[in-house]
């Protein structure tokens, strides 16, 4: 494995919110001259490598993926951290390679290097017809960043972006290194697991917990997702009202007696962005529906000064600065009126869709899941508090997922509201989100935090948001990790989490 040594001694993250100070970056590489599976297998050991090295200069280590966080997740304060974007292998997989106990379809199967970008997964597959069954709304992090950190995903009757993944390959000391899977469904074939030369490992609490891990249960070096048919989206963007049908739309799913665009039918994804200073004007309901691949559409074209089909308001909403408390509404509804153009029968593969990788100004982004069935009180608690401890200078928004069978995925209900709060960077938007934390709290509203966003969490919290589900994450780590890896991967997020206890 090549490896290159920059020197550097800070790094910030993509979205500009921290700079933290670290003992060197490293940039990898898988070796050229070797084939891919030879180069794959190297990368392992030189990743072992890291692992001895961080131990024998007791600093901690941590693998960056695309920098996507708003949290310090990928961060290693006075440690190491090294780049894995240039680790992208994309595997096919055989009838060899699976064990005769999988019941789907093994040509749906592929094995991908830690640090593909969701994009470049994407463009692979589409050469093969094919299509990941889920992705966020942007595209623009690595496969492995983006179930580390528990991204939700946009499909909310398949669930979160975990949920196509089927195996990992984790390097977890600088002899060791498992092919984990559930023992409820395996996946690995002998051959498969004598080709990545490594230990098979099934267990369905372990790998459920090692799913969202954050980057703290060893290194993941390569994932294997199924896949489906390429697809198409025929998206719309409508402006309703905020009114008692969506309101019951929102709290229930149901969409038998939905005046969506194609009725009743029940959409592949469903979200809605509300204004708080514009109620009366409704919301902006975006809903997606599934159709056959036909090569005959028109592609969809990019809105420069806003929002596309699959984006969420991050893409605009760094626009927006701090300002005068009676000057916001102003603001963001001028910001809005340009952001938000309403469109019908926009069609657009899953990749094409959800392909956003830009980002315009320096904003906030935190996100919650919450029951269902709680998203017009939270609705009602928000608009409350904009009024005690705004003006927010941002929008509420809200997408749907179903559960997901990781540990710590914060999509964690049957069914799961995503409330999403991108606003304007500043102190006032960090002191919004305390008071709303607090106010759910009091009224005993469940709800989690995702973690690669803006949150407050603690261990008291986690126990409360997670309860048991924490205590066996905390017991795999235990199992999976020794004593010196444990040290190597922990860092202070982790620790103010209290997720680095030792057992």
């Amino acid at each position: 494995m090549k490896i290159f040594k920059t020197g550097a001694t800070n790094w910030q993250n993509k979205h500009e919110t921290f700079i933290e100070n670290i003992h060197n970056l490293y940039e990898l590489g898988n070796e050229p001259s070797l084939d891919p599976l030879g180069g794959y297998n190297d990368a392992t050991k030189g990743l072992q490598n890291l692992i001895s090295e961080a131990i024998q200069s007791k600093l901690p280590l941590r693998a960056l993926g695309a920098g996507w966080s708003w949290m310090k997740i990928a961060t290693a304060q006075g440690g190491l951290m090294f780049d894995t974007k240039p680790l992208n292998t994309i595997f096919d997989i055989s009838k060899d390679s699976v064990n005769p106990a999988y019941k789907g379809d093994i040509s749906k199967l592929f094995f991908a290097q830690c640090g593909n970008a969701v994009w470049e997964l994407g463009r692979y597959l589409r050469n093969k017809n094919l299509s990941l069954k889920t992705s966020g709304a942007s595209n623009g992090q690595t496969i492995a960043g983006l179930i580390a950190t528990g991204a939700h995903g946009s499909a909310f009757d398949f669930g979160p972006a975990q949920e196509f993944v089927v195996g990992l390959h984790i390097i977890v000391s600088p002899t060791r290194h498992i092919w984990l899977e559930r023992k409820s469904t395996p996946i690995a074939s002998a051959a498969f697991i004598q080709n990545l030369q490594t230990e098979l490992v099934q267990d369905d609490d372990l790998f459920n917990s090692a799913l969202v891990s954050m980057g703290s249960f060893g290194i993941i070096h390569g994932v294997m997702i199924e896949t489906e048919d390429l697809f198409l989206l025929e998206c719309y963007l409508r402006r309703m009202p905020y009114d008692d049908a969506l309101k019951n739309l929102m709290t229930t799913l149901d969409f038998s007696k939905a005046k969506l665009p194609c009725g009743n039918e029940r959409p592949y994804h469903f979200s809605v962005n509300i204004n708080p200073y514009d109620l009366a004007g409704g919301a902006y309901v975006t809903t997606m529906y599934k159709r056959p691949y036909r090569n005959d559409y028109q592609r969809p074209v990019d809105n420069p000064d806003g929002v596309g089909p699959g984006d969420d308001a991050a893409v605009f909403v760094g626009k927006l600065t701090d300002a005068l408390p009676t000057i916001v509404p102003g603001l963001v509804n001028k910001l809005v009126a340009g952001a938000f153009t309403p469109y019908e029968k926009v069609f657009g593969t899953l990749g094409e869709i959800f392909d956003n990788t830009t980002l315009y100004g320096k904003l906030l982004s935190a996100a919650i899941g919450i029951p269902i069935t709680y998203v017009n009180r939270v609705t009602d608690i928000l608009l409350e508090i904009n009024k005690s401890n705004g003006p927010f200078v941002g929008l509420f928004a809200y997408r749907f997922i179903k559960k997901s069978r990781a540990k710590l995925a914060f999509t964690r209900f049957d069914y799961t509201c995503i409330l999403e709060l991108d606003a304007a960077s500043s102190e006032k938007t960090k002191a919004f989100y305390t008071a709303v934390w607090t106010r759910l709290d009091k009224e005993n509203i469940p709800f989690t935090f995702h973690w690669g966003k803006m949150n407050e969490l603690d261990y008291n919290r986690i126990q409360k948001m997670y309860g048991k589900d924490a205590d066996t994450w905390i017991a795999s780590r235990n199992k999976l990790l020794d004593k010196d890896t444990l040290k190597v991967f922990t860092n202070p997020l982790l620790q103010q989490w209290g997720l680095d206890k030792l057992l």
